[in-house]
C-alpha cells in the first residue's frame, strides 16, 4: 500500500498514498531565472549549465490548468477550447454516467479524466453519477448569470465553465452534499487531479458559495498537494509565489513544482530536467512542473 506523506521540517502520514513535499531555498529558483536579454559578467563566469533549456514568453501567463478564473480574473481571452462534444450527441463516450439535459457539453480530454474516475468510483461501488454542466460559452453563461443572479453565477467570461476545466457533478440517489457519490468525489476526486473547487468553508477565500457538485481539475501532483494542505486554488496559487519551489513524490514519480514571476513583454528561459508541464496563473507568473519517472513508490522523507 502507497503511503501519503508530505514533509518541510517533519513528516506528515497519510494512510494508502505517497506523496513528499519540501521546499528548498527561493536562492534555487532565482538562480535558474535568467532574463533573455540580460547576460551578466557573473553568470558568463559561471560553468556552463548543459540542461535543456526552456524559454517562456509573457502570453503562456494565460494558458493552463491552473488559471485562476473568478470575479476578479477573468478567462484570458484568446483561450483556446479543444474538441467540445455534445455528450448526447456522442452517446459512444457516454458510460457508467447519465446526463442532466441534452445540452451538456465537456471538452473531450475532460470527459475522458471525468471518465478515468468514476471508473475507480464504481470499483468502490459507487455508480450514480450524473453530469449536469460542463463547458458553457459566454451566451450561456449570460443566462445563467441574469436567471440565478451574482449571488450564485458568476458574470460571462469569469466562470471556470466558460474555460473548460469545470464540470458541475450530481448523483441520481439525491443531493451532492449527502449523496454516495458526493462523499467519494469529497475523498477521492484529488486523487484523480480534481478538487472540490468552492468548499463550505472556504467561502470568504473563494468568494463563492459551498457548491458541493463542482469540480475542478488541476491535474496531479497539484491536487495532491491542495488536498495535504487543505488548500483552494487561491491559496494554492498564493503558497507557490511564497515558497517558489515545492518538491513532491506521488504514485513514483517525483515532481518539482516551481514559480516564475513574469513581467510584461518578458521573456525567461529555464533549464529544465526530465518531463514537463506548463501552466499560467492568469495573473502575473507561470507555474512550472518538472518529474523523474524514475523515482520509486515509498520514497521516505527528503532530508
Amino acid at each position: 500500500m502507497k503511503k501519503l506523506m508530505f514533509g518541510v521540517a517533519a513528516a506528515l502520514f497519510v494512510v494508502g498514498y505517497g506523496l513528499i513535499t519540501y521546499q528548498p531555498p527561493p536562492e534555487a529558483v532565482e538562480d535558474n531565472l535568467v532574463d533573455l536579454q540580460e547576460e551578466t559578467q557573473d553568470q558568463q563566469q559561471q560553468p556552463e549549465d548543459t540542461r535543456p533549456v526552456l524559454t517562456i514568453a509573457q502570453e503562456e501567463v494565460y494558458k493552463g490548468n491552473l488559471l485562476l478564473i473568478n470575479r476578479q480574473h477573468a478567462v484570458p481571452k484568446d483561450v483556446g477550447i479543444p474538441d467540445v462534444v455534445n455528450l448526447v450527441q456522442r452517446q459512444d463516450l457516454v458510460e457508467g454516467f447519465g446526463i442532466l439535459d441534452n445540452n451538456v457539453e465537456l471538452p473531450l480530454d475532460m470527459l475522458q479524466k471525468f471518465t478515468g474516475m468514476i471508473e475507480a468510483a464504481k470499483e468502490d461501488g459507487v455508480s450514480h453519477f450524473l453530469i449536469n454542466s460542463g463547458y458553457r460559452d459566454n451566451e450561456k453563461q449570460d443566462e445563467l448569470y441574469k436567471e440565478m443572479g451574482e449571488g450564485y453565477a458568476n458574470a460571462p467570461g469569469h466562470s471556470e465553465h466558460n474555460l473548460g476545466l469545470s464540470l458541475d457533478i450530481g448523483s441520481a440517489l439525491g443531493l451532492m452534499k449527502n449523496a454516495p457519490e458526493g462523499e467519494w468525489l469529497k475523498h477521492n476526486a484529488w486523487k484523480h487531479g480534481f478538487i472540490l473547487r468552492y468548499p463550505e468553508d472556504k467561502s470568504d477565500i473563494t468568494g463563492a458559495v459551498y457548491e458541493p457538485w463542482h469540480f475542478r481539475y488541476v491535474g496531479l501532483p497539484h491536487s495532491a498537494i491542495m488536498q495535504e494542505h487543505d488548500f483552494v486554488l487561491e491559496e494554492y496559487l498564493d503558497y507557490l509565489k511564497e515558497e517558489r519551489n515545492v518538491t513532491a513524490q506521488w504514485d513514483g514519480k517525483m515532481y518539482t513544482v516551481s514559480y516564475y514571476l513574469i513581467a510584461k513583454g518578458q521573456r525567461i528561459k529555464i533549464p529544465i530536467e526530465g518531463s514537463y508541464e506548463l501552466s499560467g496563473n492568469n495573473t502575473d507568473g507561470v507555474i512550472v512542473t518538472t518529474w523523474d519517472d524514475g523515482a520509486s513508490d515509498g520514497m521516505e522523507e527528503e532530508q
